[in-house]
Parts: C-alpha cells; structure tokens; sequence
C-alpha cells in the first residue's frame, strides 16, 4: 500500500489495481484475481454488472491474503439506483464477493436506466441513491463512496445535496482522452480522478510518440501509457487476462517520465471515447 494515494476520508488506495471487465465468471475471473495478487496488485476492481463478483471473491480469499491488505471495489448498477434498492445491491453484492465490506462502491452510471435504451431525460435518481450511499458508508459496508462516469456537471450537482463528498470518480481517462477540466476540478475538490480504460482500449498503442518515449524508456507502450495517468495523481485500473501483461501493467511504479513526455503525451488528446458518452445523460 506504499504506493498509494490517500482518499478525502484518509484511506490509502494503490494507484495500480486490476480491472476485471469482460473477464468470464468463474475459472477466468478467480485465476486472473489470484495472478495479479501474486504479481503485486492491492487493489481489485469489479462491479455487478460485470457478473463475476463471487469468482472475484474466490479469487481473493484462495490468495491467503490478510482481507485488510487487499484494496476492494464493486459498483452499483444503474437499475438498481434508488435509495432502498441501493441499500439492497450493497448486500447483494458483499454476499456474492464473500465480504462484509468493500474498500470502495461506485455509482456506475449517472444514469437509472440500462445505457442501451437511456435518453438525455431519462433515469435521473442520483439524489437518493447517494443518500443511500452515504448510509452504507456510515455503516461501514463501504470504507469509501464514489461515482463512475460523473461529468462536470453531475458532480456540480452533487454539491448541493451531497453530505458526504464522493472520494473517487472513476472514468475513462488515457492519453487520447485527456479530461483536464474534470481532472482539475476532482484535484481541486479533493476527489481522486481514477482512470479506467487507461490504453484506450488499445487503439492507440502504436503511435510513434508513444513509441518513440517507450523505446527511449526500455518500455512498452502500455507501461507509459499507465505510467502517464500516475503522474497525474489518477489511479489506474489495467485489465488483462494474461499473466505477462499483469507483470507488464504492474511494473509502472519504478520509473518517471519527463516534464517534456509529458507535455508530449499531454498533446495527444483527441477526446476519443473507447465506452459510452455520459454527457448526454445531463438533465
């Protein structure tokens, strides 16, 4: 836990974790968790709708590890946003992770409907299900509470209603979509911006800037890639299913990138989203 970031309710959180989205419930998903717990990871990262919280939690607990050296995050999903069916997913949740608590629970979308069949109007139930939220974190089945997907706006919003301030929203962040705005404000506030898809989904792993930082480096492209979202302060989030690239993604920790790769990497932006636009879910 060295290697951390501290959350606005002084709790550590690793700045590298594993990501366990499309990883297949059951033997995928346990062995995946049991690698990067061996590798080094302190930090796990799934959700309901992912559907493979109980392989997750095998995963964990066949490790051996000490349950308070292991860094938990599940998140809420959108059908279940409301204040009693929040308080119930919690439960729902722990149950399948084997957990009386997680480190980490995340409204997954700003929105109450499934993103599929979502309209800009549509599933605004972000008042009650935060105070739902802060009930689960008052009774300690959450050590911290947060929002995933939350632009500007909505986190303008939780101002106004919020008694707790989220600690953390998760979002797509790499350096093709380069949020500074919400990066600055989640500083200002003291939010931790926490990056997910932090390659882009893969699609950019190629460009010779990166390429040309990577080789100078003695790096992969990946490795910079994640390296350049820890030098903003964002924890990263890589998912792999792959042993070797578990090994890769992790060993980001022992090398810096320059002011001027930064800036380099900084320029890449193109706003280009790898998952669903939640702007469009503002009322």
């Amino acid at each position: 836990m060295d290697k951390a970031t501290i959350l606005n309710n002084g709790l550590p959180m690793p700045m590298v974790g594993v990501g366990t989205f499309q990883v297949t419930d059951g033997s995928e998903a346990e062995q995946v968790v049991r690698w990067a717990l061996e590798i080094g990871y302190r930090s796990v990262d799934t959700a309901k709708i992912y559907g493979n919280e109980e392989s997750v939690g095998r995963g964990i607990k066949s490790s051996g590890l000490p349950r308070e050296q292991i860094f938990i995050t599940t998140k809420l999903w959108n059908v279940d946003q409301g204040y009693d069916t929040t308080l119930r997913a919690i439960d729902e949740s722990l149950q399948k992770l084997g957990l009386d608590y997680v480190d980490l629970y995340l409204i997954h979308w700003p929105i109450a409907t499934r993103l599929s069949l979502a309209k800009p109007t549509d599933g605004n139930k972000r008042e009650e299900t935060w105070k739902a939220m802060e009930e689960i974190y008052k009774l300690g089945k959450a050590k911290a509470i947060g929002v995933s997907n939350y632009t500007l706006k909505h986190l303008g919003e939780m101002e106004h209603y919020a008694s707790v301030p989220p600690m953390v929203n998760q979002v797509e962040f790499h350096p093709f979509l380069y949020q500074k705005d919400l990066l600055d404000y989640c500083m200002g506030h003291k939010i931790v911006l926490e990056a997910y898809r932090p390659l882009g989904n893969g699609e950019k792993l190629d460009n010779p800037i990166i390429t040309e930082i990577a080789e100078g480096r003695g790096k992969t492209a990946a490795q910079v890639m994640l390296r350049w979202a820890i030098q903003h302060g964002c924890p990263v989030i890589p998912k792999s299913v792959h042993r070797e690239r578990l090994e890769e993604n992790f060993d980001v920790l022992s090398f810096d990138l320059s002011s001027e790769e930064m800036r380099q990497l900084d320029s890449l932006n193109q706003n280009l989203r790898t998952n669903h636009d939640p702007h469009q879910w503002v009322q």
